[in-house]
């Protein structure tokens, strides 16, 4: 096995974000020697605003044009608000306590509403002068979604399936409203970005639908009953406020769509198949989107054919991407194939997503690439839990938590060795986050399954993970679960890796990060040190990061250790001094 060149070029999938009065300047996160940071964009050219050695991934830019917001936080995302002038200077503090970024959005005065995440949420005013305002202070999970052309009304979201699933705020006086429709679970998008406008659009979900819907100061909240998705939308706004951006996710694939709200119109915008991570109308009208597919990296396209930073990547990309649907008691699991030019049988990759609620997308991943660049084909697959296919399918788990997604794993696995295209003796599982919990419980309780297994920043004791997880992540959880560990006990222990660790037969790479707040390291070690008590092969790498990791010495040492595991786990050599491109 020769060495395998690894890009650690690192690409944050959103488009720039323009100045709503000024729309010849836009902040953007780029790429610096291998790690994410702010950058400030005119037609002259782009300047760096941040350099810190873990990279910056949160900013803004005032609807003025005149000031660059952006987030200085440590690599458990805690953090204070710093502002820097455009056109260039030293950051000043916002004048913001320090927590976790939980929103920021503008008026058309430049009035910012802050949400600043602890145990809870604290919204702050910040004028233009730099005075800052308490508005409120809220329990549990929150985050701050937007603030109306006016500064008047300011909206946060909860968990959507959350009997109070959103609040509009008046920022004047700290009152507020919550927002829900019974029988449905409800995402706040945004309010119109129009003077003297306060609607505030959504989305809704019932088991069978998506639709939008609108709220209004005096009306509530009220459906659009002549639009409705059977998968997931992101609607936003155009500048207009009469029209609306829609990005549908099915299937793996994305597709955008405009929506006018006066003639009751829908139409299909031209894109090319794959996948859209993002969508923008800027202040101009022009049409923003990153578009991928498996054998393109993440790039900004236009409506309008211009390319404010610059062109497309390029990266050479191996295998041949291909897709199967395999029934299963459940319904069809679409799963994404990329094989390599050997014949099959293959050694074969299951690669898992997180999420849970996400899924694997017609979408470059440079693991997939390096994989099948050595003789392995790669399977992605949406098992129950995933995105794309239907409110029904996303919220399956009726078999518990974990189990639930390795019976459709364990299905497509099955139906590749039959097809042919796998090597039953030869098959390995690798995921991150929640995808890296998924291959540790199947390492569990699938042993007779898998040759190798590799978590990337796993849940690996799911009481533990909870109680040191931030307050999204233990929102999830308790709708997952039906509860708290507290309230629930056996079904979190059924669904802990932790819980079926002396079944474990195969080899087991974790790499963990030692500043991960959404799975914290420490209930890692613990499961890394069962398995050692046990005399299971095994092997721990700690990443000097937060979970996302968002620097290019990271995603390399996460490349290069998983596939010189899995690889030589499945009878290969070991990767010979993997190098970096880019």
């Amino acid at each position: 096995m020769n060495a395998v060149e690894i890009d650690v070029r690192v690409f944050f999938p959103e488009p720039p974000a323009f100045a709503e009065f000024a729309p010849t300047r836009a902040v953007y996160v780029g790429d610096v020697d291998g790690r994410c940071e702010v950058f400030a964009w005119t037609s002259a050219g782009a300047r760096q605003v941040t350099d810190r050695p873990q990279g910056t991934v949160t900013c803004a830019i005032d609807p003025t044009g005149a000031w660059v917001w952006w987030f200085d936080d440590d690599l458990t995302g805690v953090g204070r608000w710093r502002i820097t002038p455009f056109g260039g200077g030293a950051a000043v503090d916002a004048g913001l306590p320090p927590g976790r970024a939980a929103g920021l959005a503008m008026s058309a005065d430049g009035t910012a509403a802050v949400g600043v995440g602890h145990d809870g949420l604290s919204v702050h005013r910040r004028h233009p002068d730099g005075r800052v305002d308490l508005i409120g202070e809220f329990d549990g999970y929150a985050t701050l979604v937007d603030l109306s052309h006016s500064g008047r009304l300011a909206v946060l979201a909860r968990d959507p399936e959350d009997p109070v699933p959103a609040v509009v705020l008046d920022v004047a006086t700290g009152g507020h409203l919550p927002l829900h429709l019974p029988g449905r679970s409800l995402w706040v998008a945004g309010f119109a970005p129009v003077p003297g406008d306060e609607r505030l659009l959504l989305t809704t979900a019932s088991d069978t639908a998506y639709r939008l819907a609108e709220w209004t100061p005096g009306g509530g909240v009220r459906e659009l009953p002549w639009f409705e998705s059977e998968t997931e939308i992101a609607p936003s706004w155009y500048p207009d406020g009469r029209r609306v951006l829609l990005r549908r996710d099915r299937h793996a694939r994305s597709e955008l769509r405009e929506l006018d709200l006066d003639r009751r119109t829908d139409t299909l915008l031209p894109t090319q198949r794959g996948t859209i991570l993002a969508a923008q109308v800027q202040p101009d009208g022009d049409l923003h989107h990153v578009w991928t597919d498996t054998a393109h990296p993440p790039h900004l396209r236009t409506a309008s054919g211009r390319r404010p930073l610059g062109g497309p990547r390029t990266t050479a990309v191996a295998g041949t991407p291909r897709e199967v649907w395999v029934d299963t008691p459940a319904g069809p699991v679409h799963t994404l194939l990329t094989v390599p030019g050997s014949p099959p049988p293959h050694p074969t990759v299951f690669l898992l997503h997180g999420g849970p609620h996400a899924a694997a997308h017609d979408a470059y991943d440079a693991l997939v690439s390096v994989f099948t660049g050595i003789g392995c084909a790669v399977a992605r697959p949406n098992y129950r839990g995933s995105t794309g296919y239907g409110a029904a399918w996303r919220n399956d788990f009726s078999d518990g938590p974990g189990h639930t997604q390795l019976l459709d794993l364990a299905a497509v696995r099955e139906h590749l060795v039959r097809a042919g295209v796998a090597d039953e003796h030869r098959t390995a599982v690798v995921g991150t986050s929640w995808g890296g919990y998924l291959a540790l419980l199947a390492a569990g309780v699938q042993p007779e399954l898998w040759q190798s297994v590799a978590a990337v920043n796993p849940i690996a004791d799911y009481a533990a993970a909870y109680r040191g997880a931030t307050p999204a992540v233990r929102a999830l959880d308790r709708r997952i679960f039906g509860g708290d560990p507290d309230r629930r006990p056996a079904a979190y222990a059924a669904a802990s890796p932790m819980t079926h660790v002396a079944a474990v037969r195969a080899p087991v790479l974790v790499l963990a990060a030692t500043d991960d707040d959404r799975c914290p390291p420490e209930q890692v070690a613990a499961y890394v040190a069962a398995l050692s008590a046990r005399g299971v092969e095994h092997e721990l790498q700690w990443t000097r990061s937060g979970h996302e990791g968002h620097t290019g010495a990271v995603h390399h040492q996460v490349i290069s250790s998983v596939v010189r595991f899995v690889a030589t786990a499945l009878g290969g050599r070991a990767l010979s001094a993997p190098t970096k491109a880019g």
